[in-house]
Parts: structure tokens; C-alpha cells; sequence
């Protein structure tokens, strides 16, 4: 009798530990979203995969491709930073870690040349951002955001000025999807950077400028 009770119990637990597992596996996947063909196939590099760090930390992650857009929200420090893994997202998101600054909903990158003013998250006052077009006579600075304009793919494109070295005609960027190459080290790529009769000129293709937070 009690080996019979004992084998009912153990079927017992054998169903129970199969539910739980179901159920688990189950959550599991309704927090993945199913990406969508264009960000599995002809891939760059693998939707997710990191793509390199800047000095200080920030990751940079793949989009797979420009045509991959995953509506799957990210957070730092419970701030919203975007839609993963775009351009406007880790634009956000460094600022974040980097200034304490974060700014409003954009529909694509190119709308943010149009914002006058970051929020502060320690205190959520508005700080004033300075605009300075391709061919200013203000040379580009790190942690100034690059814009493209909406030219580019229909969307513009965003990314983060590191380095600026005048004297090698360079500056070095982080971001995200723009190529979803491997990085060469902390940083995305390098930029052509021309001073010539008091205008800083950037060589690269539909770059409306730079933003500044004051």
C-alpha cells in the first residue's frame, strides 16, 4: 500500500514540475517577441549581438540590417531609451548613462534636429541644446549627437561624437544601426573631419549637423 501511494505521489510531482515547465517556457517566450524575417536573414551580424563598448561601457548592438525594425521597448535605469536596437536608442541611452539627459518620443532619427531643449532625469528640468549645421564655425565636441537627415533610408540616422582631433582631420563616433559592422575598437567608425576658413565641415553623406546640450 505505501509503495502504491508512494509512486501516486511521484506522478504526482512529475505532473506538477511538466506544468511549471510549460508555463515557464511559455512566459519565456511571450517576453521574446518572434523577430521577423528581414531581422533574421541577411544578416551583418546577428540581431542582438553586441557590436562593441565605449570607454566608459555603453554597448552598441546589432539591428541585423537597416530594414529590421523590432517594436521591443529598452531601458536604462528604468528610463525608456527607444525601440531596440536603432540608432535613436543608443543615442538615448548613452545620454543617459553619460549626462543624466534623456529627450521626448521621435517618430524617426532625423526629428531630433528639430528638439530645442533634454530633459534632466535627476530633476526633470529642461536644458537648452544648441544646433550647429554642417559648416559651422563651432567644431563638433564629444557627447554632441550627429543627425542625418530624413534622406537617409526615410529614417535619418543619429550617433554620438566621442573623439574630435582637428590636427589628424578626424572624428570618432558610436551608434547603431547604421552598418552593424564589428567595431575597430571603443568606437564605431572614423569621420573626415575639414577647417577651412573658420567652417568645421564633416565629410559624410545627408549630415545635417550637430546637437549640444548647454
Amino acid at each position: 500500500m505505501n509503495a502504491v501511494f508512494s509512486v501516486a505521489n511521484n506522478l504526482l510531482l512529475i505532473r506538477r514540475l511538466a506544468f511549471l515547465l510549460l508555463f515557464v517556457s511559455c512566459g519565456a517566450a511571450a517576453d521574446s517577441p518572434t523577430l521577423p524575417q528581414n531581422c533574421v536573414e541577411s544578416c551583418v551580424t546577428p540581431y542582438g549581438a553586441v557590436l562593441g563598448m565605449t570607454s566608459e561601457g555603453t554597448k552598441s548592438f546589432s539591428n541585423c540590417q537597416s530594414s529590421c525594425v523590432v517594436f521591443d521597448p529598452n531601458q536604462e535605469n528604468s528610463t525608456y531609451t527607444g525601440i531596440k536596437w536603432q540608432c535613436v536608442e543608443f543615442a538615448r541611452r548613452w545620454l543617459i548613462r553619460n549626462r543624466g539627459l534623456t529627450f521626448g518620443d521621435v517618430d524617426v532619427a532625423a526629428d531630433i534636429w528639430s528638439i530645442n531643449a533634454f530633459t534632466r532625469l535627476s530633476d526633470q528640468s529642461q536644458v537648452p541644446v544648441q544646433t550647429y549645421t554642417n559648416g559651422s564655425n563651432m567644431q563638433p565636441k564629444p557627447g554632441d549627437l550627429l543627425i542625418y537627415a530624413k534622406e537617409y533610408l526615410a529614417t535619418g540616422h543619429a550617433a554620438v561624437v566621442l573623439e574630435v582631433d582637428p590636427k589628424k582631420g578626424r572624428v570618432r563616433v558610436a551608434e547603431q544601426n547604421f552598418n552593424n559592422q564589428k567595431w575597430y575598437g571603443h568606437y564605431a567608425r572614423s569621420i573626415d573631419l575639414i577647417h577651412k576658413n573658420g567652417h568645421y565641415w564633416l565629410l559624410d553623406a545627408y549630415l545635417l549637423g550637430w546637437k549640444r546640450a548647454q
